[in-house]
């Protein structure tokens, strides 16, 4: 910005020239001297004080630029206004020449107000009647920046009425905008705020919409189109039938001009005028249903919710919604695009856009909460209620009433929660906050349960039902396949997913530390009574059946509880954003990651120890056992992995996390229209949601280098060992009470040994050696026919001794 001296004499005479254009017809010749020098002392105090505001500081409407987490891929555009601000370095000098031969062709020659236009407007006004304007660019300025800067309709009236008083005020700023700016400054700032016709304000977005090219690229009839369309863009408009000639013969008529002001040559000119006039009509597509892809909107709308509950973009929602739609910001979010690309075609695989069954997969990046991918076999837009394409819901109470379901076409936000979205259950997957809970009261992994086929539990449930124990009001659970788990540890029945080591194990560390676990874990309860339990200790301590995953979940927080393990402990938020930068180019720290320390390293490093049992992989310390629920998972990612699958009852929901150090996947199947659907949901079949899950992390890993999970501590895996006492060939009670009194859980195995002890006595133990202090030791029984030496008959570990394990409970 620059202030020029403006000779006081030379802008009073512009306001009197002013004045009879406005109506103030006063004979020049007749004007007393005293009120020359009076308007002169007029403009001196007041029309060349201090600019307004709105036309130095406002900025109008910006657009708002997604992009994914490349920096460069567009994923959706949001905007009040589709208007980008561009220096005029940026913008071509065919356009510049091109807007001052249409509007203004002494621009860089009068002070604001041209007084030999207005004069010679005022002499053919009175002439003929008409109403001639003399408007200067500098003026079409100010009556832009003061209707943009309006807080009311009444001052958008006020700045754009047809007046006397009106134009005065405008050619008053105009020459005080004209000293305090250079001629290049209003040339910007008008090109910037101009409106172009369909939903294009400023050249940079006129350029994109008519010619999808940067305005620094346009040729000159591609300016003379754009300057001749600012007087009238609907008249001029050539993507209209009735507007197209009239865009010709003005963009004609700019070429004309140019060459009159020596801007181009007359060659220059009739060649831009043979040209044809093509314009693409490409209006900016603007919010998430407008995508850059469609599937990719489900992203769009949580980054959107997201923004809408940061403060720092204002204190009301309103004033968050102008910010992202009008304060011109370049968000680079975190969608990973080889990640999203992976997941949309994962879970269509599974199941198509017109499937009652939604397969939904969240990605999260560990130790940052950034938000890799969300896919759902839906297309991201509203069905239209007049002429509706989903299909009728699958709740048969709306079913009667015709009301159609949310597929394939919906904008709820399935994966991430809200608007009604409380989540899914995500069944034996939240095993994991019983071993984190456990491993924070020094229960160490190789911890041995005798897991019965049923389990009676302490928990009060209602006598009768079917989870109360037959007779009582006593919670109690069964393994899967109603066969009993036998001896195992945190390793082996995680891998097996065994309900009845959980429960006991949660029962003994108490349900209210496992619920708590969870939600440090990142899991929000949004049922309302689930989240009243979860905040209760009381209640949360009688919870028996949360270990089996009863609570809802969406895939978006179960993704990112377990990639808070995958963190070595460290939580952190979920976040669509990677970088955000303001118009002036400026970094927010409101995109940075916000972690935070809440579990020790070893808890975490144990409890992913764990978790790679049931997806097939080992660490030098697992003790996984040779069953597990989905061991496929390793090979088909190739990399170090950890996670869970789970079920529900009568299997109404079905997931699947798997996770690497870079990606956290959680899967669910589930019917959200009716959770208490009457279709069976899979996990290992094509259509089940195994393979989206695993199928995305394969993709994600492609070109990633394979990481692997530290193993966790001694102590935290096996615990504080203690020696076994001998017990070959002694009587069984004997064995027992012995071992007892050692601090063990003595079991009787249903299985004789051959052995040279007497038939009935005791053989030996399993384990024999040592053993955590409180561990099950089976005590081995001989059938008296000789062979195996007294003691230990070829080795035993936990979790592969015992009875034999049960089906994968989920």
């Amino acid at each position: 910005m620059r202030k020029r001296d403006h000779n006081v004499l030379t802008n009073a005479a512009s306001l009197l020239v002013c004045g009879l254009l406005a109506g103030v017809v006063v004979a020049a010749a007749a004007f007393p001297a005293v009120a020359m020098s009076g308007l002169a002392a007029k403009a001196g105090a007041e029309t060349f004080g201090a600019l307004p505001t709105e036309l130095t500081v406002a900025r109008a409407p910006q657009i708002s630029y997604l992009l994914a987490s490349d920096g460069k891929t567009p994923l959706a555009t949001m905007y009040d206004e589709n208007r980008r601000d561009v220096k005029l370095a940026d913008i071509s000098p065919y356009m510049q020449k091109a807007i001052i031969a249409a509007e203004d062709h002494d621009f860089y020659k009068h002070n604001g107000v041209d007084i030999n236009g207005v004069a010679r407007a005022f002499v053919n006004n009175q002439s003929d009647g008409g109403r001639q304007g003399a408007s200067t660019l500098t003026m079409q300025y100010v009556r832009l920046a003061i209707a943009y800067s309006a807080t009311h309709p009444a001052d958008v009236v006020a700045a754009t009425e047809d007046t006397s008083a009106r134009k005065l005020r405008e050619m008053r700023l105009a020459l005080q905008v004209d000293k305090e700016f250079s001629k290049d400054e209003i040339l910007t700032r008008y090109l910037n705020l101009a409106a172009f016709g369909n939903g294009a304000y400023g050249i940079y977005a006129a350029s994109q919409v008519y010619f999808g090219k940067p305005p620094s690229k346009l040729k000159i009839e591609e300016a003379a189109l754009l300057a001749g369309m600012v007087k009238a863009p609907t008249t001029n408009d050539p993507t209209t039938e009735s507007g197209y000639p009239a865009a010709l013969e003005r963009r004609d008529y700019v070429i004309n001009n140019m060459f009159e002001i020596k801007a181009i040559t007359q060659q220059e000119a009739d060649a831009a005028k043979a040209v044809e006039l093509k314009v693409l009509d490409k209006r900016t597509p603007n919010g998430c249903v407008a995508a850059n892809v469609n599937s990719w909107g489900f992203f769009c709308d949580y980054f959107y919710r997201w923004w809408m509950q940061q403060e720092t973009f204002g204190s009301t929602t309103y004033d968050r919604e102008r910010r992202l739609k009008s304060g011109g910001y370049t968000v680079v979010t975190s969608i990973d695009v080889q990640a999203q690309r992976g997941a949309d075609k994962a879970v269509r695989k599974a199941k198509s856009e017109n499937s009652k069954e939604a397969a939904m997969v969240a990605v999260v990046e560990p130790g940052s909460g950034r938000v890799r991918a969300l896919a759902v076999n839906r297309q991201f837009k509203l069905d239209d209620p007049k002429n509706g394409k989903n299909k009728i819901s699958s709740d048969p109470a709306k079913s009667r009433k015709g009301i159609r379901g949310n597929y394939p076409a919906t904008v709820n936000p399935l994966l991430t929660g809200g608007d009604g979205i409380t989540g899914y259950q995500a069944g034996s997957t939240f095993k994991i906050f019983t071993i984190v809970a456990a491993l924070e009261k020094g229960i160490p992994l190789s911890y041995t349960i005798n897991a019965p086929q049923k389990f009676e539990s302490e928990y009060i449930v209602e006598r009768g039902s079917d989870a109360a124990c037959p007779g009582t009001n006593k919670y109690c659970p069964t393994n899967s396949g109603l066969k009993p788990g036998g001896v195992q540890t945190m390793w082996s029945a995680f891998a097996q997913s065994v309900n009845t080591y959980f429960v006991p194990l949660q029962q003994q560390v108490g349900a209210e530390n496992v619920v708590d676990a969870a939600k440090r874990l990142g899991i929000n309860f949004r049922v309302s009574k689930e989240n009243d339990w979860a905040n209760d200790k009381a209640a949360a301590h009688d919870w028996g059946a949360f270990t089996l995953g009863v609570s809802a979940v969406t895939p978006l927080d179960l993704a990112n509880s377990y990639a808070t393990l995958a963190a070595d402990g460290k939580y952190c938020e979920p976040i669509p954003v990677q970088e955000i930068r303001d118009p002036d180019g400026n970094k927010l720290d409101i995109a940075n990651p916000r972690c935070e320390k809440r579990f020790s390293t070893e808890v975490a490093r144990a409890a992913v120890d764990a978790a790679r049992c049931p997806v097939g992989d080992n660490s030098s310390t697992s003790k996984c056992g040779s069953s597990r629920t989905a061991a496929v998972v390793k090979g088909i990612v190739d990399a170090p992995v950890a996670g869970k699958s789970g079920t529900t009852d009568s299997e109404k929901t079905a997931a699947l996390v798997a996770m690497t150090k870079q990606y956290a996947v959680a899967g669910i199947m589930a019917d959200p229209d009716w959770p208490q659907t009457n279709v069976r949901m899979l996990h290992k079949e094509k259509n089940g949601i195994n393979p989206p899950v695993y199928e995305t992390l394969r993709d994600a890993m492609i070109g990633k280098d394979r990481i692997q999970f530290e193993p966790p501590g001694q102590k935290i895996s096996e615990g504080d060992q203690k020696s076994i006492p001998g017990v070959s060939c002694i009587a069984v009670d004997q064995a027992k009470s012995r071992l007892k009194d050692a601090g063990f859980e003595p079991l009787v195995s249903d299985t004789k040994v051959k052995s040279s002890c007497p038939p009935g006595t005791a053989h030996g133990t399993s384990p024999d050696g040592r053993t955590i202090k409180g561990g099950v030791v089976t005590i081995q029984v001989s059938n008296g026919g000789g062979g195996a030496t007294p003691g230990n008959p070829g080795g035993g570990q936990p979790g592969n001794t015992g009875r034999p394990g049960g089906r994968p409970g989920g």
